[in-house]
């Protein structure tokens, strides 16, 4: 079964860069942004967990708003190393770079998702498999579009185990379909490195740069966007004490 997702992980990965390629001779929008976040998975028993996410998400190096995103969910721990999750997002976009959006739109999203996690060494490795369901509000009503979305993501220690520091590495690929699926159906690829630290056993916090490659809904403007990150990840459990 791993050796069939890793297929399947290379493959997706493939796809994205080919259309990351491709994009390139159309027109660029290059911007610089922040984003600021935070991932909370918090046990409430042996195999079910709450999670809680906030992004605020900057432009013009954090001084104007691009996005602000919330995405309560639950997760449930199938095993060691395989995590189900199905959630909800809201999403609050606003105008910016130098081709924007008419007016700041809203969204609402459910999602379901799979993370297999496996080790090779001293390596972590993880894949993130989500389906999204998006009602993005449009001049009038919301239109419905789905999405796909890959994640592939490596935490390499730097130093003797247990080892504070780690080195995060990830690319994530997007790809639209069915109805209502735009021209491009390729959306998006964020690739992603940052330096790590665990503060404490249930705490750690990442600085890290992004570059997302955006193609926008009308298949002809590409964002190149290049992002800083800071991110707090807790896995403080709720459970209390027994």
């Amino acid at each position: 079964m791993l050796r069939n997702l890793r297929f399947l992980s290379l493959s997706l990965l493939v796809i994205g860069l080919a259309a990351r390629g491709n994009a390139q001779t159309r027109v660029n929008d290059r911007n610089g942004n922040g984003w600021f976040m935070y991932f909370g998975d918090h046990p409430v028993s042996e195999n079910w967990e709450l999670h809680l996410e906030g992004q605020w998400r900057r432009h013009d190096f954090a001084s104007k708003w691009q996005q602000f995103l919330i995405r309560p969910a639950v997760n449930y721990r199938l095993s060691k190393d395989v995590t189900l999750t199905g959630g909800y997002a809201f999403v609050d976009t606003h105008r910016y770079g130098d081709f924007p959006v008419s007016s700041k739109f809203p969204e609402h999203r459910l999602y379901q998702q799979a993370i297999v996690a496996h080790r090779a060494g001293k390596v972590g490795f993880s894949h993130r498999y989500r389906l999204e369901q998006r009602w993005i509000g449009t001049q009038p009503g919301w239109r419905l579009q789905h999405r796909f979305r890959y994640l592939v993501r490596a935490n390499v220690p730097l130093g003797k185990t247990p080892a504070r520091w780690y080195l995060g590495l990830y690319d994530e690929v997007f790809i639209h379909f069915g109805s209502g699926a735009p021209a491009n159906l390729f959306d998006q690829n964020r690739a992603y490195a940052a330096l790590g630290r665990h503060v404490s056993p249930s705490t750690r916090v990442e600085v890290g740069y992004m570059h997302q490659a955006l193609v926008q809904r009308n298949a002809v403007v590409v964002e190149r966007n290049h992002t800083f990150q800071l991110a707090v990840f807790s896995n403080f459990s709720f459970r209390g004490k027994k």
